[in-house]
């Protein structure tokens, strides 16, 4: 099977490697909230424990640090959370064993359904939790192809990605699987904007960024802009400059990008106390500890 960035043809001196789901598109609540939520709760039984599985579920993906993670090491840290809660013991549910799980996490090449799926059939004897992940993932993704449409990029984007692509080539990197990726991003007009789409099956966005990059753009000169901590570590991994999208602050983000950053980062001024202030702003706004757990 061809790799996309493996195979990708540097055209310019620079590389921008951007996050999809709540950077790009504004899409990151209706997909937590009407297709992720809906599945954790039916696929895990959770139903006599909803209202604070649901609220676990929203913390995790859109309101704390693991904001943007694959959604599978996402899922054993709702889970988790979800068990841990007083009001859900109470109602005795008992978190299944999710260690098969969290091996699986440890040893696969690529976090994705079918990955899931091909593993759980080798090892027979840990199959049930892994197929009752694989199952809550193709849920996940048919509630997603159900519900969401009319999605719209943040203001400023196409603006952006103009500027951008006079002296930078563009590339999405996410972790949402490609097929979502490329319907959403076709919907909205700027799929054709990038060199490359890579979704999940391409690797995890550290693995894409190294792809991308190796060989081709020399230090300084290559930025990763994301709106989770995921994407910054997927930066620091690569030793790349990253550009944080703030949640809930999408609009200035990026006309701050359009106006500000791009500019510092074709002048080779983006790296010091410019980054390390952006960096610093998008980590407070993001938790660490669950509100409930805080006293």
């Amino acid at each position: 099977m061809k790799d996309a960035l493996v195979e990708m043809k540097q055209t310019k001196e620079y590389l921008v490697c951007i996050d999809s789901d709540g950077c790009l598109l504004d899409n990151m609540e209706l997909k937590h909230k009407e297709c992720f939520c809906p599945a954790t709760v039916n696929c895990w039984n959770l139903q006599g424990a909803s209202k604070y599985v649901r609220e676990v579920a929203e913390f995790v993906n859109l309101y704390s640090r693991m904001r943007g993670f694959n959604r599978f090491p996402a899922i054993i840290r709702t889970l988790e959370l979800s068990y841990a809660r007083p009001q859900v013991r109470e109602r005795g549910l008992v978190c299944p064993d999710l260690e098969p799980l969290k091996a699986w996490i440890r040893t696969t090449p690529v976090l994705s359904a079918a990955a899931l799926e091909e593993y759980a059939g080798s090892h027979q004897d840990l199959s049930p939790v892994l197929l009752q992940a694989a199952r809550w993932s193709r849920e996940v993704d048919a509630n997603i192809e159900h519900i969401v449409r009319n999605v719209q990029v943040f203001p400023f984007v196409r603006e952006t990605l103009e500027k951008l692509s006079k002296f930078a080539d563009i590339i999405v990197v996410s972790a949402t699987p490609h097929e979502a990726l490329l319907r959403e991003l076709t919907s909205t007009g700027i799929a054709d904007m990038f060199n490359v789409i890579a979704g999940q099956e391409l690797g995890t966005k550290s693995e894409c960024i190294r792809k991308a990059k190796e060989g081709r753009y020399r230090a300084g000169h290559v930025l990763k802009i994301g709106d989770a901590p995921a994407d910054l570590t997927a930066a620091k991994d690569n030793d790349v400059l990253f550009n944080p999208i703030i949640a809930g602050r999408e609009r200035d983000s990026w006309r701050n990008v359009l106006e500000v950053s791009a500019d510092k980062f074709r002048e080779e001024q983006f790296q010091g106390a410019y980054m390390d202030g952006l960096i610093k702003d998008f980590l407070d706004c993001l938790s660490e500890e669950p509100h409930w757990n805080i006293l």
